[in-house]
């Protein structure tokens, strides 16, 4: 054994761990078995599995079931770990044991280390098992630990990440209001309206998006801590997690409750699929908008030209000048992440085998990085994105004179037919509607000018 090494035991023997790591035998088996792809569980997830591990010291010290040094020793260092100081602790790869059996037993090590120094006693006199974990199990820590930091993330970084960017849009709305611009279909001319009533829609949408995502926060408020191995909550004090869940509920602020049925809340994971669906949406908002600005962005000489986007930095290599929408395509791709994040996480809860879902650490992982890239894609899009847009008044307006579509308007006066018949002879001799009106209808000059007139047929 080199001089960087120690000895750990465990339920299987030895193991050699590294001199100055805090984890001990369990996870050292877990990086030997698992070097897989050196994905790892996100600040947010240790932050909740702390929260976790602290909560537990207290309020077993409460109950009777652990010794007031040995408690205070685990909060402190649990503390430590919530805050990030023992992150690079967390060794274990996400694809692991399907349990994160692995993951809960890292956090147990650590803490076992750390609480041991703080002592000041000999090596090991907190014990990860019956004194970190006291109470509780892989399977009702693991889900509650994804619950936790999902909902944490959710509410200090997605939906104020969000509520700028809808505000943004909102800005835009009202800035753009006496815009006037051609309506698209099917990619096809439409009706006219204004600038200010599509990027209405916009911000609707993100309204929408906030909405959806608080609505899946409700399920996501159960925990399943109290359940331990299968649900039957074999080994933990009665009142262990209706006092611990009251805890982080106090701490975090958020109305956490123990589940209604712990096999419920051990066997599946429902409530993320539940929340996963609800940032797909949101996804595909923000890849809808994206995309629009984009190609409204398009040009800047040949394209649709009725948005100036601002320059963030060189489009390319090769071609001097040119300056691409790399904030709708960095948000694009944010989406794609998001939506094959939720097809695994789907996947992934079809394996809630009999009393366990044996795919938590992928659910958690995809689950968790769909939260933070939509929450750092929206807010980074509405700050170096929409809040620079400028419209070209110009092009958007004059491209209304130029639309087949105000043909539209004629319709309810000459009939149907007859505004198809100056579309079309329009659109053959390269002329406005307006012009083959005058030419062909029996309608005065002022007449036609009055309904052709753009900004009524906007609406209030």
């Amino acid at each position: 054994m080199g001089a960087n090494l120690r000895i750990e035991k465990d339920s299987m023997g030895e193991m050699q761990v590294p001199s100055d790591a805090y984890y001990g035998a369990q996870t050292a088996r877990a990086i030997e078995n698992f070097p897989i792809s050196n994905l790892r569980f996100p600040r947010g997830f240790i932050s909740a599995i702390g929260l976790i591990k602290r909560f537990a010291a207290t309020v077993n010290v409460e109950l009777g079931e652990l010794d007031a040094n040995i408690a205070h020793a685990i909060e402190t260092a649990s503390l430590e770990v919530a805050d990030g100081k023992w992150d690079h602790q967390f060794v274990v790869d996400i694809f692991q044991t399907g349990s994160g059996t692995s993951t809960n037993m890292n956090a147990n090590e650590v803490i076992a280390h750390r609480a041991s120094e703080l002592l000041g006693t000999a090596a090991h006199s907190v014990h990860p098992n019956d004194h970190v974990n006291r109470g509780q199990s892989s399977n009702d820590v693991i889900p509650s630990a994804i619950h936790l930091a999902a909902l944490m993330e959710m509410k200090h970084k997605l939906l104020p990440a969000l509520a700028e960017l809808r505000d943004r849009l909102s800005e835009k709305e009202d800035e753009f209001d006496t815009i006037l611009k051609i309506g698209r279909t099917h990619l096809q001319d439409a009706t006219p309206m204004r600038l200010g009533q599509e990027f209405s829609g916009y911000a609707t949408q993100i309204a929408n998006s906030i909405s959806r995502i608080e609505q899946s926060m409700s399920h996501l408020q159960e925990l399943a801590l109290g359940g331990t191995a299968i649900g039957t909550g074999l080994n933990t004090h009665p009142l262990f997690a209706e006092k611990v869940i009251a805890a982080l509920s106090e701490a975090t602020g958020l109305p956490l409750r123990e589940a209604r049925n712990h096999f419920e809340a051990q066997a599946s994971r429902d409530a993320c699929v539940e929340a996963s669906g609800a940032l797909k949406t949101v996804a595909t908002s923000l890849i809808k908008i994206a995309n629009d600005i984009r190609f409204l962005g398009s040009g800047p000489r040949l394209g649709y030209g009725e948005l100036q986007l601002p320059s963030t930095q060189p489009g390319s290599s090769i071609m001097p000048g040119k300056v691409n929408p790399v904030m709708c395509e960095m948000l694009i791709q944010v989406g794609a992440q998001v939506i094959g994040n939720d097809a695994t996480i789907t996947f992934g809860n079809t394996f809630g085998n009999f009393e366990l879902n044996v795919m938590l650490p992928v659910i958690g992982f995809n689950l968790l990085q769909s939260i933070e890239i939509l929450a750092n894609g929206s807010l980074v899009f509405a700050r170096r994105c929409v809040a620079g847009l400028t419209a070209e008044k110009t092009r958007c307006e004059g491209n209304i004179e130029r639309s087949l579509a105000m043909a539209t308007a004629l319709a309810p006066v000459v009939g149907y037919d007859q505004a198809a018949l100056v579309a079309k002879n329009a659109y053959e001799t390269n002329r406005t509607v307006r012009e083959v009106a005058r030419e062909k209808m029996k309608l005065s000059p002022e007449e036609i000018d009055r309904l052709l007139e753009p900004r009524q047929q906007t609406g209030s």
